[in-house]
């Protein structure tokens, strides 16, 4: 039973990630491209899609070191896209109410990414 919550706690982490970067992408078509958004928004189109993408890749690891550091990949990906999530929610530029979403959402999602990180390092120093 307990490998089974896991296996849905998991799914929906997936699932999570995968919706952040779709929300991601939808709310940065509400943003007028400028100069200044141009880069911004290259920069939050990279490290939201990789934070789920490095989750994704580690589900299939052969070793916990590799997964470890997939999910510390993924982690800082979260901590990046909700660096310029803030900056863009702080101009007040595109759907403000979108942007507020996704700020809570990634502060959530750097939490959990975190406590995995964390357990896994932890487990990895004891062997």
């Amino acid at each position: 039973m307990e490998k089974e919550n896991k296996q849905i706690q998991k799914n929906d982490l997936e699932e999570r990630l995968f919706n952040f970067a779709v929300n991601v992408l939808k709310y940065l078509r509400t943003i007028k491209s400028t100069e200044e958004t141009k880069v911004i928004k290259f920069q939050l189109t990279k490290s939201s899609t990789s934070a789920g993408a490095n989750f994704e890749e580690a589900q299939g690891c052969s070793t916990r070191a590799d997964f470890s550091s997939k999910i510390s990949i993924s982690l800082k990906e979260m901590r990046e896209s909700n660096y310029w999530i803030r900056i863009l929610h702080t101009l007040d530029l595109g759907d403000k109410s979108l942007s507020l979403s996704l700020v809570n959402e990634s502060e959530e999602l750097k939490k959990i990414l975190g406590a995995i990180s964390s357990k896994i390092s932890k487990s990895l120093k004891k062997n």
